[in-house]
């Protein structure tokens, strides 16, 4: 396999990375639904996990038991190819524009709840292309794409109304979030204010289903309706409802019997959804699309086995997810797709199946890849960009005569084209968590795998496809196709705007703000300042030619 992918590498070259790529000099979209898509406008369901592993789900062999998702996947198309990013804001930025971070500035970690910061203001989003076609769109839970600004709030970008959490995580109960001692506030919103009236004490993945059952109760299922359910759940704090842990008291790690009660609990909740779009009339014409935005982190009990690293890192435990597609308006379903797909598929994907169209001025990085889910034809995809983070610079080891002259390898990137994945800098921790390390009371790591690099190591290659749990380097083998991945990676940050990173700003402050996480910055504020300071200015002038007169 290594040597048919570099000699198709080395043969047919890159001709096909620009192809049937949705943006500038692509064909329009068709306002009528192709063969093999719905007749109407479809429902459109889209869930999204927090941190749930590779491995926690059934039918990938978890002791955790998920009937609901296993059913789901079962009868839908299981998505066995499928890559997310390695964090929150990444995924979601990435979900909500079809768009690589290089590409919206978010390259670097997450949003932090105290930093001026959000997904930039000149990018669409997918609720709002939905709206354009009447769409009604509604989001319950979690955000995490930024709230300085009013502007930056989700009621803003798109969709009609907003339950949730602005934050990346939060207790499940209080909804009180700390970022730092002395920093704490309340962060439970229905649309643009603090849901003071929901603090109630229900866990917040039951909660959530309820605000959803609400919504398509009151909403017409005669007129299409996008619905973004991004689950708290399985992101730390570990807690969940009592009863969840019925089937899970022989789990001696109690990091993992919290994580397993949670998933249940998820599980059944997915259920509920599910009830209630049959009972309201919607499940005959939806789409159901389910994700995980990152893999699963060991220390709080996700597991990823067998693939490597875990959350934050872009070994395949960090970016390979758990993904389904579950539809009446399948073609071929009860089927596995193994083609190439990414998290910034699903913005053409369904804008073309709402009958949307995609302006000619939108740069995606996105494909419409419906008929590859539906029908089993080939992805259009065949590469991703997995990051490019030019502030992750911690591989001291990492210079330009390690890359060819090509790329700095002291950058944090990785790339997937092909069958080929290139690592470069420090991509992150990199053990194999087998099941075993989950047996004792405490995290244990003497069960773990590790590959001792050798020194100054910052270049890595894989093939994944031959050898998809990343043991056998293939860097120093394959120099050329090394080669050709770095030029890649260089043509790609040509193309990449600055990173927003902001330092943090006291003004956010809960304190500051009733109590509550939100919107701090305000425009006219600042144009009063400007203002001061430039009449200040006027002033001091005029009393300096008073004195030179």
């Amino acid at each position: 396999l290594a040597g048919l992918a570099l000699l198709s590498l080395l043969t047919c070259g890159y001709l096909a990375w620009g192809s049937r790529r949705t943006g500038p000099g692509a064909a329009p979209l068709a306002q009528q639904p192709r063969d093999g898509a719905p007749r109407s406008q479809p429902h459109i369901i889209f869930i999204l996990a927090d941190d749930q592993g590779f491995r926690d789900v059934g039918y990938h062999g978890s002791e955790i038991r998920t009937p609901t998702l296993d059913k789901l996947a079962a009868e839908g198309v299981k998505l066995e190819n499928y890559y997310v990013q390695p964090m929150c804001t990444p995924s979601r930025s990435q979900l909500i524009t079809g768009k690589y971070q290089i590409h919206t500035g978010l390259q670097h970690s997450i949003i932090r709840p105290t930093q001026p910061n959000c997904l930039p203001l000149d990018n669409i989003t997918l609720p709002q292309k939905l709206k354009e076609v009447g769409y009604s769109t509604h989001m319950v839970g979690k955000w995490h794409l930024g709230f300085y600004r009013r502007e930056c709030m989700p009621t803003q970008r798109g969709f009609d109304s907003f339950f949730g959490s602005l934050l990346g995580s939060g207790d499940y109960y209080t909804h009180f979030k700390c970022d730092s001692p002395g920093i704490c506030g309340y962060d439970l919103y229905e649309n643009d204010n603090a849901a003071w009236d929901h603090d109630t004490g229900i866990y917040s993945t039951q909660m959530y289903t309820q605000k959803v059952q609400q919504i398509l109760a009151s909403h017409d299922p005669g007129k299409p309706i996008f619905l973004y359910i991004a689950y708290q759940a399985v992101h730390s704090p570990l807690q969940a409802p009592g009863r969840y842990f019925e089937h899970y008291r022989s789990i001696n790690n109690i990091n993992r019997r919290r994580y397993a009660a949670m998933l249940a609990c998820l599980d059944e909740a997915i259920n509920n959804v599910t009830l209630a779009l049959k009972k309201y009339g919607y499940y005959e014409n939806s789409i159901i699309i389910y994700s995980s935005d990152n893999g699963g982190q060991p220390m709080a009990g996700g597991s990823n086995w067998p693939l490597r690293g875990s959350k934050g890192t872009y070994w395949e435990g960090g970016i390979r997810a758990v993904g389904f597609v579950h539809s009446p308006l399948l073609k071929n379903k009860g089927s596995v797709c193994k083609e190439l797909v990414h998290i910034t598929d699903w913005f053409p994907t369904l804008i073309t199946l709402a009958e949307g169209q995609i302006d000619e001025d939108i740069q995606l990085d996105g494909y419409d890849i419906w008929e590859t889910i539906s029908e089993g034809q080939r992805s259009p995809r065949v590469d991703i960009l997995h990051n490019i983070d030019p502030i992750y610079t911690k591989a001291k080891n990492g210079s330009w005569a390690a890359g060819y002259g090509i790329w700095n390898t002291a950058i944090q990137s990785a790339i997937r084209v092909n069958h080929w994945k290139l690592l470069t800098g420090n991509p992150g921790y990199s053990d194999w968590v087998p099941p075993q390390a989950f047996s004792n009371a405490g995290p244990n790591r003497w069960h773990n795998e590790r590959v001792s690099w050798s020194a100054g190591k910052t270049v890595w290659l894989f093939n994944i496809t031959a050898d998809p749990y990343e043991r056998v380097d293939l860097s120093t083998r394959y120099p050329e196709v090394v080669k050709q991945l770095l030029r890649r990676l260089s043509q790609f940050n040509k193309t990449a705007v600055p990173v927003r990173y902001p330092p943090k700003d006291p003004r956010s402050n809960p304190k500051l703000n009733g109590g509550v996480w939100g919107p701090w910055f305000k425009e006219d504020e600042k144009k009063k300042k400007s203002d001061k300071s430039k009449g200040a200015s006027k002033q001091k002038k005029n009393k300096n030619k008073k004195k030179a007169s």
